[in-house]
């Protein structure tokens, strides 16, 4: 395909290079070109009068301004990224005191940590669009896409063609990534909205979140609550061992940070004698597919003080009692089987649902219903309970994505 546009190219600007030799009076700059050429206008009729001036000619023949420019190929990067031109950068430079903005990074930044040249043989000039979507086609060729037969939380999905063309390809509902400045995007909140209905719809519980990056990191969030709620007088999470694997390595690495202790058990075999257990976190379905009734155990742990997290598949959310009906006090899990392909490892976008009672200590963001100015209904981000620029030291993490926008569309037919 390059080949055949320098051909192009190349005999264009041979055609053109012979046009302004041949009716140099056309063409008063080497800069610009006419759009028809000589010979159109000698094979025309009502130009074989040898009286008619070449400005005249021009006139009558309809000449337009073509940039030589505009023939190169215009799918560049740096033409169309909306930055810092090379003379904002200068006079950035100058106000802080240097002549150019190379003299300020040699007065910053050490020579020893810097290198001379860097080479890139395929990259070195940058490449256009239509050459970096050849390139990362002949990278996705080289996959190899087997059948996965792992489970664990990660399904293959399949989504309608209907639904990407009208909702995921549909641009009134997303924009760019705003996670500070939500409000901009009225069709992105509708979708985040959205998530969360179909969440406390599905879940049986009053409250969801919609910005967890994938299921292990709920459940550390869900950790972190329940250590929150004891107000971090107790300090051992229990979990029970048919909890997917990744999910229990992961609330194992978050633990330490919050100086908790973690223990695994079979479900049949948890108690809390100690008197020392926050919570406690059970899977349902289990991870090799099993369902337990988890209504006795969840009674048990709250006659003795502790906080129930249910990591729940959403799916069978559809068909199973509820967790909210099991009385569970968090419910997490993944929405990825709601149409996000697996896609070499995510991320997923989770869920955490909760009860009103522990709203202020749930991580990430809330979508509600407002009015505006005008007094027409509106969404706006109720609540930011966690981001590190509003909790700071008491922030519960900064985990979070945007892909639950891509995940609603799958409940809504």
């Amino acid at each position: 395909m390059e080949r055949a546009r320098k051909l192009a190219n190349r005999a264009i600007l041979k055609r053109l290079v012979s046009e302004l030799s041949e009716s140099p009076a056309l063409y008063r700059s080497t800069r610009y070109v006419s759009s028809l050429s000589p010979s159109a206008v000698q094979g025309n009729n009502n130009f074989r009068t040898h009286n008619v001036s070449s400005r005249s000619m021009a006139r009558y023949v309809g000449t337009r301004s073509i940039s030589v420019e505009a023939l190169k190929p215009n799918d560049t990067f740096p033409r169309r990224h909306n930055s810092a031109t090379p003379e904002e950068q200068t006079r950035m430079a100058e106000f802080v005191g240097y002549n150019s903005l190379d003299a300020l990074i040699d007065a910053t930044v050490p020579k020893s940590i810097r290198i001379d040249k860097m080479k890139m043989p395929i990259f070195d000039e940058g490449l256009t669009e239509a050459q970096m979507i050849e390139h990362m086609k002949n990278l996705a060729s080289k996959n190899k896409v087997a059948k996965s037969y792992i489970g664990m939380g990660y399904y293959n999905t399949l989504v309608p063609p209907v639904i990407l063309r009208n909702i995921m390809e549909n641009p009134g509902w997303y924009t760019q990534y705003t996670p500070y400045q939500a409000e901009i995007s009225q069709g992105r909140l509708e979708s985040l909205l959205n998530f969360q209905t179909m969440v406390t719809d599905l879940t049986g519980l009053p409250m969801s979140n919609a910005s967890l990056l994938d299921e292990g990191t709920a459940a550390a969030e869900a950790m972190a609550m329940c250590n929150n709620i004891q107000k971090g007088k107790k300090k051992t999470f229990v979990i029970a061992s048919n909890c997917h694997p990744q999910t229990i390595d992961i609330c194992k690495t978050r633990a330490d940070g919050f100086g908790l202790k973690v223990v695994v058990s079979d479900v049949n075999e948890i108690d809390y004698k100690s008197g020392d257990v926050c919570g406690v976190l059970v899977q349902y379905p289990g991870t090799e597919g099993e369902i337990l009734d988890y209504g006795e155990f969840i009674k048990n742990a709250h006659a003795n003080g502790v906080k129930v997290v249910m990591a729940s598949d959403l799916l069978a959310l559809i068909m199973l009692k509820t967790p909210g009906e099991l009385k569970a006090d968090i419910v997490v899990g993944s929405a990825q089987r709601f149409g996000v392909p697996m896609g070499y490892g995510g991320p997923h976008a989770a869920f955490l649902a909760t009860s009103q009672e522990y709203k202020r200590m749930m991580p990430g963001r809330i979508i509600g219903v407002s009015i505006d100015a005008t007094g027409k209904t509106a969404l706006r981000m109720a609540m930011q309970t966690r981001e590190q620029h509003i909790r700071r030291d008491k922030a519960t993490s900064n985990i979070c994505t945007a892909q639950v926008a891509l995940i609603f569309s799958i409940a809504l037919p």
